[in-house]
């Protein structure tokens, strides 16, 4: 059985390296990452992970420096009845957040914007239906248009992008360096889903 476990988290660790290339190096560090975030001190009793596309340098970086407020909504997202709370906007208990509960529908990748933040994290928790996510290519992407606080969109080569669908046992994190695209259609069916959003500071 451990030695199933050691293979699983040998697995883990390595999808994250190969995926953390659309927002940063994979260092040797990228391992006390990986253990630190499957450790889940940082969770709060929340059980879903950050998809293995996240930076989890960044992740480990702003937790430590803005731990109250990741703390708060974390604790929040894991005593709220996320699949039968009315969709809308709910204060997270002391801090200055909201978390935002939608109910909508994917679209084609042509009618969906791409945006990155310089000030905030988007945290995006996707517990109905499957949502289709895509992280831009940097050295292939260029900004499209002038930055409006707090959001900026880009141009970008579709071939060189990244598409990943959500799960309920992930979670999805972009900081600024993470350009990306939400909302996108998927191969499925159906296209309803119900995302959870919320906008964390991010601590320079």
């Amino acid at each position: 059985m451990w030695k199933n476990l050691n293979f699983l988290i040998c697995v883990i660790i390595f999808v994250f390296c190969c995926n953390a290339s659309y927002s940063q190096n994979c260092c040797k560090s990228q391992v006390d990452y990986t253990y630190w975030v499957l450790q889940k001190e940082w969770s709060n009793g929340f059980k879903a992970l950050p998809d293995v596309s996240t930076n989890l340098a960044e992740f480990y970086s702003q937790y430590h420096k803005n731990k109250a407020q990741w703390d708060a909504v974390f604790l929040w997202l894991a005593q709220t009845d996320l699949q039968t709370i009315s969709a809308g906007k709910y204060s997270i208990p002391n801090t200055d957040l909201y978390a935002s509960v939608e109910d909508g529908v994917n679209e084609p990748l042509d009618k969906r914007g791409s945006e990155s933040h310089y000030h905030h994290i988007d945290l995006q928790y996707v517990v109905k239906g499957t949502e289709r996510f895509a992280l831009l290519h940097h050295d292939t992407s260029y900004p499209n248009k002038a930055y409006v606080p707090d959001i900026i969109g880009y141009s970008y080569d579709v071939s060189k992008a990244m598409f990943i669908d959500s799960t309920p046992e992930r979670f999805f994190l972009f900081f600024p360096s993470d350009w990306h695209i939400a909302k996108i259609q998927t191969d499925k069916e159906d296209q309803k889903i119900r995302v959870v959003v919320v906008k964390l500071d991010y601590v320079k």
